[in-house]
């Protein structure tokens, strides 16, 4: 009887102490890139790092979700393209992006932590975020940020229909990746992550230009920080900012990437699961 009695009651006690996954502390560190009316050829010319921390809670061996902080840096300049207009344009900017991403996570195949079948899988990531950015351009060496200069008239009399954009922004994500367990505590991985975003300022470029005649002149008479740089093609050859004139394309959205390694710690319970 004692014999007979001691599987079951040890399979009961095997159970009882089954390691569950409840969540997982992570840390990214890869490149950032941005694209849109400087950059309209998905150039990969200027790629910034990008860091993050996240949480992912585990729901079973397919599905997760979590939220993700991230910091990257963006920018791009008409140096390097080889259109005509947009290398005589000559306009670039820089950005620290602030990001705060809720993302949906779902392994292609199951997903197991430690084990030895069941330690790989490709991914599909789906989200939102909401980000904080701040385009900003040198001259002469001084950095100075391109919001507050209203480059395109925000604000102006001369066109009381364009307003000053909002530093703060949102952007749909979609992307994958692959993930390999180490061991049952330790997970690697790389994410490659699109953000098709509700801003068209990321790069303080959209519409047309607006003149020189919508910025007042100093009181000595020469032309202020502001109208100097929201046309920047002096540089290159005569000037081409008259009023009215392209300056970007209106009708579509900036967007920007990332592509992350990944080292996550998991976090275990142990529990009966029946």
């Amino acid at each position: 009887m004692t014999v007979l009695l001691a599987g079951p009651l040890a399979q009961k006690a095997t159970a009882q102490q089954e390691m569950s996954y409840i969540g997982e502390l992570g840390f990214t560190a890869g490149g950032a890139h941005y694209f849109g009316d400087i950059n309209t050829t998905t150039g990969l010319r200027a790629v910034k790092p990008t860091v993050g921390i996240f949480y992912r809670k585990y729901f079973n061996d397919y599905v997760g979700a979590r939220a993700h902080f991230r910091f990257m840096q963006l920018g791009y300049s008409d140096v390097y393209n080889t259109n005509e207009f947009q290398r005589r344009r000559n306009l670039s900017f820089n950005s620290d992006v602030f990001e705060l991403a809720l993302q949906g996570d779902f392994n292609f195949f199951r997903f197991e932590p430690g084990s030895y079948d069941y330690r790989f899988s490709p991914y599909l990531t789906l989200g939102i975020s909401a980000f904080h950015f701040n385009p900003y351009a040198y001259y002469n060496g001084n950095k100075y940020f391109l919001q507050p200069m209203h480059t395109e008239g925000q604000g102006t009399s001369a066109y009381p229909d364009r307003k000053p954009y909002s530093l703060f922004s949102y952007a749909w994500l979609m992307g994958g990746g692959m993930k390999y367990s180490l061991s049952r505590r330790v997970n690697l991985g790389l994410e490659v992550l699109f953000r098709f975003t509700q801003t068209d300022y990321l790069d303080d470029v959209s519409t047309t230009y607006a003149g020189i005649s919508a910025f007042p002149t100093k009181a000595d008479g020469s032309a202020t920080l502001a109208a100097i740089l929201q046309d920047r093609s002096n540089v290159t050859g005569a000037p081409i900012g008259v009023q009215g004139r392209q300056r970007g394309n209106s009708r579509d959205k900036d967007q920007f990437a990332t592509i992350e390694l990944t080292l996550g710690i998991l976090f275990t319970s142990y529990r009966c699961k029946f």
